[in-house]
């Protein structure tokens, strides 16, 4: 079995951001030699996600309201308690999930037409890693 790894660090400008990773997750499935396989896209951080879905403005900015609505900032969460001022990232990143699987084939990532691989910051302005793991044959 061949494998590559490749980690990836993201460093936002704003605390929410959408960043299409399509390109680069590619670039490793090429790169690892992997005819016929997975991709493993993992956010590193709890306060970061993984999605696929198409890439259209319209459309992040509706999840980005989606999300907000659903776990919006606000200062009473218990988490804060800690010292920390970032729940509602913790639970935007459980509402997108952390990570995502995708197959490899003849060589490529095999995506649907409209298809495209996201990193989904929610407590952004520092540096992130997310790890892109090709395993297969």
């Amino acid at each position: 079995m061949k494998s590559l790894t490749h980690y990836l660090t993201f460093n936002t400008r704003r605390q929410r951001e959408y960043i299409n990773i399509t390109d680069e997750v590619e670039d490793v499935v090429a790169r690892s030699g992997v005819a016929e396989g997975m991709v493993l896209v993992s956010a590193m951080h709890i306060t970061a996600g993984v999605f696929v879905n198409d890439a259209e403005d319209g459309l992040l900015g509706d999840v980005d309201e989606w999300l907000e609505a659903l776990a919006p900032f606000r200062s009473d969460y218990r988490h804060h308690e800690t010292g920390e001022t970032n729940g509602d990232a913790h639970l935007k990143s459980l509402l997108v999930h952390h990570q995502v699987v995708l197959p490899i084939t003849k060589g490529r990532l095999d995506l649907g037409p409209w298809q495209q691989v996201f990193y989904a910051e929610f407590d952004g302005q520092r540096p992130k890693r997310l790890v892109v793991k090709a395993m297969g044959e």
